[in-house]
């Protein structure tokens, strides 16, 4: 009977030994699964993809990077933001009095005031009338000729014994003829501030009266168009200083 039961244990263990070795084989005949473990946290939405940049030009197989801006951008304001900062010059000034009142017309006034201009810093010479270098009474001649008001070319003082007197504020109307140096110099009124004459110093150019000229001042004419003055004797030498 003891015989039996270690030959049935012996049975039932060499049995058990059987099947543990073929299950162990069976596993290691499956395929391994691997899954892969992600780094992201579990509950972290997911990443958004980049945006998608649209293709460049290209020629042949090379693809063209985009180029950076070169050209310098420059802003230029607005006129009408800019603030302006005055009259720029005398002769600004006098235009702008000229077109308020004139004693011509508003063309012969344009033509008197162009006349002017184009004469600003010539050299001044005794006895000429341009168009290289003028005396005083040649320059007012000169440019009341080419303004279309002709009159024989002659001296300050035949000038003034021609022409009529003005007073009050009509002394400053522009185109009205001052006199100074006991009549050895005259000059285009510009307006109350100064005038327009040919200085021996500094040739054509713009004066104020307010200081040397206003002491030296004999009167103020305007010249009578209608009269035609006829002197062609040569004009007395300027008195300026």
């Amino acid at each position: 009977m003891g015989v039996y039961k270690g030959s049935v244990a012996a049975l039932v263990f060499f049995a058990a030994a059987i099947v543990c070795f073929t299950v162990e084989a069976a596993a290691q005949d499956r395929p391994r699964v691997i899954r892969s473990v992600s780094s992201r946290p579990i509950n972290q939405p997911p990443a958004e993809a980049a945006p998608e940049q649209p293709a460049q030009p290209t020629q042949g197989n090379t693809t063209r990077q985009p180029q950076p801006l070169t050209n310098k951008i420059v802003v230029t304001p607005e006129p009408s933001l800019v603030k302006k900062t005055g009259e720029s010059s005398p002769l600004t000034a006098m235009n702008k009095a000229a077109a308020r009142r004139s004693v011509y017309s508003s063309s012969v006034t344009n033509n008197i005031l162009l006349g002017i201009q184009s004469r600003l810093g010539i050299p001044y010479k005794y006895g000429s009338s341009g168009p290289n270098r003028y005396d005083c009474s040649g320059f007012v001649w000169s440019v009341f000729k080419d303004a279309g008001l002709g009159f024989e070319r002659t001296s300050a003082r035949s000038l003034w014994a021609m022409s009529t007197p003005v007073e009050g504020d009509d002394r400053y109307v522009f185109g009205t003829l001052v006199f100074m140096n006991k009549l050895g110099h005259m000059g285009i009124v510009a307006d109350e501030n100064g005038f327009y004459h040919a200085s021996s110093s500094k040739g054509i150019t713009y004066s104020p009266f307010k200081g040397y000229w206003e002491k030296r001042i004999v009167g103020f004419r305007r010249l009578d168009i209608s009269v035609k003055i006829t002197d062609p004797v040569a004009p007395p030498a300027d008195t300026e200083k």
